[in-house]
């Protein structure tokens, strides 16, 4: 479910953590976004570099372009048996239809994180039933769609926690 209602923070650049983009300007929805639902502002930023940052803490992934927010969701993540790691990685392969040969489970618009496995990737339902992954991030499937679409090979996915505490809280 695509939520529409947003207005911007000002334009100021905000202090990111080590390793994740600078930040110039965030999406501000009305409402808290519940699981299964996203943003997505891709014409607010429509030329500059893509990069990711998961938030395991907030269970929320954020999409920016040049600085400026353009895309928020609900993720989910590995289980306390199988975590997903924490850092910097760049997008390694990219594959529409993929489908895990360790748990031959559909992985509907991966990119790859890791060589061990780890990927962000369409999971369906699972992301509105708040289901564990083995390592991976998990995304509403739409929204994978089209972050599949605006993401290149290399780009950067920051995976942390509690992200910019003092603007996402």
């Amino acid at each position: 479910m695509l939520l529409i209602a947003l207005t911007a923070m000002p334009s100021a650049v905000f202090a990111a953590p080590a390793g994740g983009p600078i930040v110039l300007a965030i999406l501000t929805p009305d409402s808290p976004l519940e699981e299964g639902e996203y943003l997505w502002e891709p014409e607010r930023a429509p030329s500059g570099k893509l990069e990711i940052v998961a938030d395991v803490a907030r269970d929320t992934l954020y999409v920016y372009r040049g600085g400026v927010e353009i895309g928020r969701t609900i993720l989910i993540y590995g289980a306390d048996e199988k975590p997903t790691p924490l850092g910097s990685f760049p997008i390694l392969q990219k594959k529409v239809h993929h489908i895990s040969n360790l748990y031959n489970a559909p992985m509907p618009y991966m990119m790859r994180l890791t060589w061990g496995g780890v990927a962000l990737h369409g999971s369906g339902e699972t992301v509105d039933n708040r289901y564990a992954t083995h390592g991976c991030i998990g995304l509403p499937d739409e929204f994978a769609a089209l972050l599949f679409r605006a993401a290149k090979l290399g780009d950067r996915v920051t995976v942390t926690r509690n992200w910019l505490p003092q603007f996402y809280s």
